[in-house]
C-alpha cells in the first residue's frame, strides 16, 4: 500500500506540557486508525498536524501530491444563515462539488448520505441557526461524505449521534474507499470500523494493529511485560544496596561502579502514567421499593413525550434506557431525580431511596471554585473500604492530584468536569444512580475505570446512553422508548431496538414499533402483570441462589451418601420450581412488552 501522509519526527509544545515529542508515523492509503488516548493527550492536536491545521514546532509532516483530505472539527462552525442544503451540496461550508439540484439529487451516494443521517426528514431547506448540536453534526457529517476525499479525518464524530446513527455511520464508513483516521471515545465504533490503532500517551504515539479490543489486550501485554522488567529492575536494586550497605561499620568506601550502578537503577525508573481509579463509595441502605409510575405523561405543548406510562423500579435494577434524541430519556431521567414534575399520573417514591442524577449539562458544578473545593461542598470526609479519608485524599483517587486540587473549575477540561461531577455524587453516598450520557467527554481509560465501578454498584442502576459498549457491559435490561411516549420492555438488547426502528428515518428521529398502535390492554390488567413480572423477578432471584447453596452443600458432603441422596431429591425439586417460574416470568412478560 502507498504512504499518503508522513510525519517524520514531529514534536508539538505548549507553555505547560510537550504533547508530542519526535513522533513518526505514515498513513497508508486505505488504513483505518482510530486514534485513543487521556484527555489532553494530544489527540486533537495529532490530528491537526495530520491534515496540516498546524505546524509542528520541529519535524515534517508530508502529504502525497494532490491529496484530498476531508476533516471533522471536535467544535463546528457553520455559517448561521445558510441553511441544510447549502452546507451539504452547496459551498456554504465545504468547497461546491455540485451544480444544479438534478446533478446530486440523481446520485445515489448522495441520496444514501441524505437518507442515512436523515436529513431529507430534518429539511434541506432548514436554517442552520436554531439547529442543536446533534443536527449540526449531521449536517456537517453529510457534507463530507458526499463529496470525494483520498483521507477522511474526524475528531469525535459519534458526539450528539444516537445509537442508530452511529450504527449507520459505522456501516457505511466501512465500505468508503480511502483512508480514515477517527478520534472517539465510542468502543463499539472503533472495533466495527478500525483495523489500527494509535495511542496517544506521554508525547508518544504507539501503533498497534486491530480495533479497541485488540488495542486493549495489546496494551495489557506491554504493561506485564513492563511490570515483570520493573520488578527484575527492583530485585536487582535491592541486591545492589545490599551489597554497599554490607561490611565493617569502619568501612567508609566502596568501589565506584557498585554506587554508579545502584544510582543508575534508582534514575531508570519509567515516568508514571496518569491513571484513573474510581471507588465506589459507601452506599445508603435501600429498600424494598424504589419507583413506582402510575398514568404518567409528559407534555410539551401538544407533543407528548411521556403518555401514560406505568413503570416499576425494584432494588438492584440495572436498566438502560435506549432512545433517539428527544424521545425522552432525558425527561424521564429528571422525572425519577424529582427535577421535574409529570404533567400527568403519579410518582412514588421508596422512602429509603437517595438518588445521585448525572446531567448532560454539567450545571450542578461550581465553575468558580476551586476542585478541592467543589469536593468538600459535597463531604469533607468519607469513608471509603473501612478507611475514612479527606476531600483531597479522595480527589486523588480519582485522578486530580496535586496539581489539580487548586484549579479552578471551569478551568478543567470536559472530561475532567465529568469526572467531578461523578466523584460529588458518590461523596453523596447514593443507592440509586440515574446517569445522563455518562460517557461524555471521558476518553477510554476513564470509561473502562467507570464501568469497572458500576459493575460493582450495589443500588439501582439507570443509564441513558448512545454508548452500546457502555450498555451492554453494565446493564441487564433494556428498555426503549421510540418517540410515541411509550416504553418498551426489549428482551433483545440494543439488537432488538435497531431492528424495531425504521431504518429509512432511524437517525432523524426514532418512530414507532410497528406494533405501536395495537389495541391497547386496560391499564388495571398491565399494572397487575408489572407488578407480577417483579414478584417472579424475585422469585427467579431466590430459587437461583437456593440452588447454588445446595451444590455447594452436596460438594461439602460429598463423603455422606445419605446426606447427598436427600440433597439430591431438594436439588430436583427446586429445579423443576425453578424452571416453572421461568417459564411463568416469560409468559407475562411477553403480556407486558
Amino acid at each position: 500500500m502507498a504512504n499518503i501522509v508522513n510525519l517524520d519526527r514531529v514534536s508539538k509544545a505548549y507553555p505547560n506540557s510537550t504533547l508530542l515529542d519526535a513522533v513518526s508515523l505514515g498513513l497508508d492509503e486505505n488504513d483505518r486508525i482510530g486514534v485513543v488516548g487521556l484527555n489532553g493527550a494530544g489527540k486533537t492536536t495529532l490530528l491537526r498536524l495530520l491534515t496540516k491545521q498546524e505546524e509542528p514546532d520541529s519535524g515534517r509532516v508530508t502529504h502525497r501530491r494532490d491529496l484530498r483530505v476531508a476533516t471533522l472539527p471536535q467544535t463546528l462552525v457553520l455559517p448561521p444563515t445558510a441553511t441544510v442544503r447549502d452546507v451539504v451540496v452547496g459551498s456554504a461550508w465545504q468547497p461546491a462539488e455540485f451544480g444544479a439540484e438534478h446533478e446530486w439529487a440523481g446520485d445515489a451516494g448522495v441520496r444514501t448520505v441524505l437518507d442515512g443521517l436523515g436529513l431529507h426528514a430534518l429539511g434541506l431547506d432548514s436554517p442552520i441557526a436554531p439547529m442543536s448540536g446533534g443536527e449540526r453534526r449531521r449536517v456537517a457529517l453529510a457534507a463530507l461524505l458526499v463529496r470525494a476525499f483520498d483521507v477522511l479525518v474526524l475528531d469525535e464524530p459519534t458526539n450528539h449521534l444516537d445509537l442508530a446513527g452511529v450504527t449507520w455511520l459505522a456501516e457505511h464508513l466501512k465500505q468508503l474507499r480511502g483512508a480514515l483516521v477517527v478520534v472517539t471515545h465510542d468502543r463499539w465504533f472503533l472495533d466495527a470500523v478500525c483495523t489500527g490503532t494509535w495511542e496517544v500517551a506521554g508525547g508518544e504515539v504507539h501503533a498497534y494493529e486491530g480495533g479497541y479490543a485488540a488495542w486493549v489486550l495489546a496494551r495489557a501485554e506491554r504493561e506485564r511485560v513492563a511490570a515483570a522488567t520493573e520488578a527484575r529492575r527492583q530485585n536487582l536494586l535491592r541486591k545492589e544496596i545490599a551489597w554497599l550497605r554490607r561490611g565493617p561499620p569502619a568501612r567508609t568506601t566502596k568501589p565506584k561502579f557498585r554506587i554508579d550502578a545502584a544510582n543508575a537503577l534508582i534514575a531508570d525508573v519509567p515516568p508514571p502514567r496518569d491513571t484513573v481509579t474510581l471507588q465506589r463509595l459507601a452506599t445508603s441502605r435501600l429498600g424494598k421499593q424504589v419507583y413506582s409510575l402510575e398514568g404518567v405523561s409528559v407534555r410539551f405543548g401538544d407533543r407528548a413525550v411521556l403518555d401514560d406510562l406505568d413503570w416499576l423500579v425494584g432494588p438492584g435494577d440495572r436498566i438502560g434506557l435506549l432512545g433517539s434524541n428527544g424521545s425522552g430519556k432525558s425527561t424521564l431521567l429528571r422525572l425519577l431525580a424529582g427535577t421535574n414534575a409529570p404533567t400527568d399520573g403519579v410518582i412514588r417514591v421508596g422512602q429509603t431511596v437517595k438518588a445521585a442524577y448525572l446531567s448532560q449539562e454539567l450545571t450542578e458544578l461550581p465553575l468558580t471554585a476551586r476542585v478541592l473545593e467543589a469536593i468538600e461542598e459535597v463531604a469533607r470526609r468519607v469513608v471509603l473500604g473501612g478507611r475514612e479519608l479527606s476531600a483531597s485524599q479522595l480527589a486523588e483517587l480519582f485522578g486530580f492530584g496535586d496539581r489539580r486540587l487548586w484549579t479552578v473549575v471551569g478551568d478543567l477540561s470536559g472530561g475532567e468536569r465529568r469526572r467531578l461531577q461523578l466523584l460529588r455524587l458518590l461523596a453523596a453516598e447514593p443507592n440509586v444512580l440515574l446517569l445522563d450520557e455518562p460517557t461524555n467527554d471521558l476518553d477510554t481509560d476513564t470509561l473502562a475505570a467507570l464501568e469497572d465501578l458500576l459493575d460493582g454498584w450495589p443500588g439501582t442502576l439507570i443509564v441513558a446512553s448512545h454508548d452500546r459498549y457502555l450498555l451492554e457491559r453494565v446493564c441487564d435490561r433494556m428498555l426503549g422508548l421510540y418517540g410515541n411516549g411509550k416504553l418498551r420492555d426489549l428482551p433483545g438488547g440494543v439488537d432488538e431496538y435497531l431492528q424495531r426502528l425504521d431504518p429509512t428515518s432511524a437517525p432523524a428521529g426514532a418512530t414507532a414499533p410497528a406494533d405501536a398502535q395495537a389495541p391497547q390492554r386496560p391499564k388495571s390488567d398491565l399494572r397487575a402483570d408489572q407488578k407480577e413480572l417483579v414478584r417472579l423477578e424475585r422469585l427467579v432471584d431466590r430459587l437461583t441462589k437456593r440452588e447454588k447453596a445446595l451444590h455447594d452443600d452436596m460438594a461439602t458432603h460429598a463423603t455422606d451418601y445419605e446426606k447427598v441422596a436427600k440433597l439430591d431429591t431438594e436439588l430436583r425439586e427446586l429445579r423443576a420450581e425453578l424452571e416453572a417460574a421461568e417459564e411463568q416470568w416469560l409468559e407475562v412478560a411477553d403480556r407486558v412488552s
